[in-house]
């Protein structure tokens, strides 16, 4: 079961400034030390460490497949791959300034250390992200159809508290 928080927008900037929207109250991060013993504890004749072994070597698998521009496919769970966010670009050289867009990652500008000056970089990519999308069984419909929730012991009374200042005439 998925525990909700609440989270309240109080961006003064922002269009959705007092804004409530729901998020995930994680509990627990399971890394693969955790996840090959909690799989060993699943009626399988392998030892954690042995789990533990054939995890780390499909992690550095994947991270290296993904970094060549390859999609992996894991079935009922999601695709790995990367992808980049951009820096927009109106042109691809500038011919004033003599710049051409760059495969490279980073800033769209850079202050020259020796002038101060702000110049174009040309890079095109501000990072790269890993993309993990559900597939098979994983998909956000069977997640819809399969997922419970519920709210924290704190959103719960929050919610309980907006109810009680709007009962007595103290909400909006």
């Amino acid at each position: 079961m998925l525990e909700l928080k609440l989270y309240q927008n109080n961006s003064s900037t922002s269009a959705q400034y007092g804004m409530w929207y729901p998020r995930v109250d994680y509990k627990e991060e399971y890394d693969v030390v955790k996840l090959a013993k909690h799989m060993a504890e699943h009626e399988t004749p392998f030892s954690a460490g042995t789990i533990k072994g054939i995890l780390m070597d499909a992690i550095k698998c994947i991270r290296h497949l993904c970094l060549e521009g390859k999609t992996v496919k894991i079935e009922d769970l999601a695709i790995f791959k990367c992808s980049v966010e951009g820096n927009a670009t109106a042109t691809l050289y500038d011919k004033a300034k003599d710049v051409t867009i760059r495969a490279a990652i980073g800033a769209k500008t850079a202050k020259d250390p020796k002038t101060g000056q702000v110049k174009p970089t040309g890079n095109a990519v501000k990072s790269i992200k890993l993309l993990a999308q559900a597939t098979g069984e994983f998909t956000r419909a069977e997640l819809n159809k399969v997922g419970t929730l519920t709210w924290t012991d704190k959103a719960a009374s929050q919610i309980a508290a907006a109810k009680a200042a709007a009962n007595s005439g103290g909400g909006d």
